[in-house]
């Protein structure tokens, strides 16, 4: 957090730090929900039926701790996403070197909460117009972010991100930065890289540590 005088640009694939070929930490059951932190497409820990959403939306801590109250929601984690360094470190993204921005990823079932709903909390939680920061946490690592797992997801982040910028452009409240990308598996997908246990549900082991949650005050407009 409070990144002060870190890079505002993101690296290219070249100038970006080498990382490492695994993950050098091992993760156990979310602390909150009792459920797998763990929740890799394709290795039978995410339950039938089920979706996987993924957010970058500020400092991850303050994030994942509203998700996780989410009905429907069936576990988080936190991690990085969107850049270039293989399993990277909390120094490394910190340091604005490895292109990644600090992610919430979302298992939930949508019969009970859509990830449209996901994604208008999304809006109303962070400022999407603020770049490469969220209030006093400055840097890369800090953008706003929707890496969607289908093209429904796409689809949809889409249409909620128009509404969104066109509410905010009508109050003069600033152009929306959020990047809108797919995630591995899809083609093209960046990678979600978990991070290191003990920023995982943070805010359940430290519950008066740090939370950033500028917003815009803006609720998201009826569609």
């Amino acid at each position: 957090m409070f990144g002060l005088g870190k890079p505002s640009t993101l690296p290219s694939a070249d100038e970006a730090l080498p990382g490492r070929s695994s993950q050098p930490w091992t993760l156990g059951e979310h602390v909150v929900l009792r459920t797998p932190v763990v929740t890799d497409l394709g290795d039978g820990a995410v339950p039938a039926g089920h979706e996987v959403a993924i957010f970058g939306l500020g400092c991850f801590w303050g994030a994942e701790e509203i998700y996780w109250q989410v009905p429907g929601v069936w576990s988080t984690s936190v991690g990085y996403a969107g850049g270039h360094t293989t399993h990277p470190t909390y120094d490394e993204v910190c340091s604005g070197r490895t292109g990644h921005t600090e992610a919430v990823r979302i298992v939930f079932d949508p019969a009970v909460v859509s990830f449209g709903d996901l994604v208008k909390r999304f809006f109303e939680i962070h400022d999407p117009t603020q770049g490469m920061r969220q209030g006093n946490d400055v840097g890369t690592q800090y953008r706003s972010a929707i890496y969607f797992t289908s093209p429904e997801q796409e689809a949809t982040a889409r249409e909620l991100t128009k509404v969104y910028a066109d509410e905010l452009a009508r109050r003069r409240l600033g152009d929306v930065t959020t990047e809108i990308r797919p995630a591995a598996p899809l083609p093209d997908g960046v990678a979600y890289y978990y991070a290191e246990d003990a920023h995982q549900q943070y805010l359940a082991k430290n519950p008066f540590g740090y939370r950033c949650h500028a917003n815009t005050g803006v609720k998201f407009p009826e569609v």
